[in-house]
This record gives C-alpha cells, sequence and structure tokens, in this order.
C-alpha cells in the first residue's frame, strides 16, 4: 500500500483563493471602467465625488477617492501595486479581509477629510500605501515565516514608495499616502488575518 504524503493545500482555500482573486480583478477593472467615464465626461466625476477636506460636499469622497483618477497615467502608475499586494493579502489571510480594507478606506479617508490640504484628494494610491503598510506592518507583529516572507518581499519591491508621504510633490496627495500607510499599520494591530499555513 502507498499513502502520497505530499503537501496538499485544501481545496476549501482554493474555492477562496480563486474567488478573491476574481474580486480582486473585477475592482481593478471596475476603476479602469469608472476612469473611462470619468475621461468621456471631462473627469467631472472628480469634483462632483472627490475627497474635499472639511467640506460636508466632500464626504462622499472617502469611499469614492480610491476608484477616482485624474489621468490614464495616474491609474497606470497605481494599477501594478494594486495588482500585486492584492494578491500578495488575498493569498496570506484567511479572513478579515473586509475589515482591513474598511479600516484601511474610512480611517485613512477621514484622516484626510480632516487634516488634508485644500484640495480635490483622488486616487487608489492611499489603499495602495495602506495594503503596502499593512503587509509591512503584519510581519513584525505576526513574525510567522509568511508574514515576514511577505514584509520582506513588500519592502524590495515596493520600500521606495515611502517618500510619498513627504509633502511637496506637486499634484501629489501625499496625505493620502501617508495616512494610508499609517491606517495600514493600525489594521494589523487591530485585525489578525489568521495567516493561511497549507498542512500536509
Amino acid at each position: 500500500m502507498k499513502v502520497n504524503l505530499s503537501p496538499m493545500v485544501s481545496s476549501d482555500f482554493k474555492s477562496v483563493l480563486r474567488k478573491r482573486f476574481k474580486v480582486l480583478a473585477a475592482f481593478v477593472s471596475a476603476v479602469w471602467a469608472i476612469q473611462a467615464l470619468n475621461w468621456v465626461m471631462d473627469n467631472s466625476l472628480n469634483p462632483a465625488f472627490g475627497l474635499i477636506p472639511r467640506q460636508f460636499t466632500g464626504l462622499d469622497g472617502i469611499l469614492a477617492m480610491p476608484i477616482l483618477h485624474g489621468s490614464f497615467a495616474h491609474l497606470i502608475s497605481n494599477t501594478p501595486p494594486l495588482l500585486l499586494m492584492g494578491a500578495l493579502l488575498a493569498a496570506t489571510a484567511t479572513r478579515a479581509l473586509l475589515a482591513v480594507n474598511t479600516i484601511i478606506v474610512i480611517l485613512s479617508g477621514a484622516l484626510v477629510w480632516l487634516l488634508g490640504s485644500s484640495a480635490i484628494h483622488i486616487g487608489a494610491s492611499g489603499l495602495v500605501f495602506g495594503w503596502f503598510g499593512f503587509l509591512v506592518t503584519r510581519g513584525l507583529v505576526d513574525r510567522s515565516p509568511i508574514t515576514l516572507g511577505v514584509t520582506l518581499l513588500t519592502g524590495l519591491l515596493y520600500g521606495s514608495i515611502i517618500w510619498g508621504v513627504l509633502p511637496g510633490q506637486p499634484g501629489v496627495s501625499w496625505e493620502a499616502h501617508f495616512f494610508g500607510a499609517l491606517s495600514g499599520g493600525i489594521a494589523a494591530f487591530i485585525v489578525r488575518t489568521h495567516v493561511h499555513n497549507p498542512r500536509i
């Protein structure tokens, strides 16, 4: 009699992982579709739904900011980190992803609304910095081989984006970057995502 002892990932987790990747792909596709509509409408969605600090008409921008962009070039620069860091997050956490993203979007958006400069703040880069802050901080909090490996990989690939939290770059919402990274770090302390660990 022969027993196969090769490591296997459970079929349930494979199914969950496929669903998460589909959700990520659908989100990025939706952001591209919204940008196409925004372009056709001469970017009129940005002043209508962008985040405008300390104005009640700009409160809806807390939720809308990540899906609005100033140009296709702006969106193109955000797409690779959205896909890569989103995939890392989806593949290494078994639950609580909704809670993590809710904290990042709501907390960072609220802080930009309260403390940001007077401008229309748009773009998914705040979410990107939130995922960056979460992935890096989670490894330092959990200290498991998987999360530390993801921290190292994230740092190697995107460590240079940390300069985006500094003010002084014209047309760049450094506040969204800074508060996004801060919110991601806070989410890593508040929410434990229970990293998936395949067993034999």
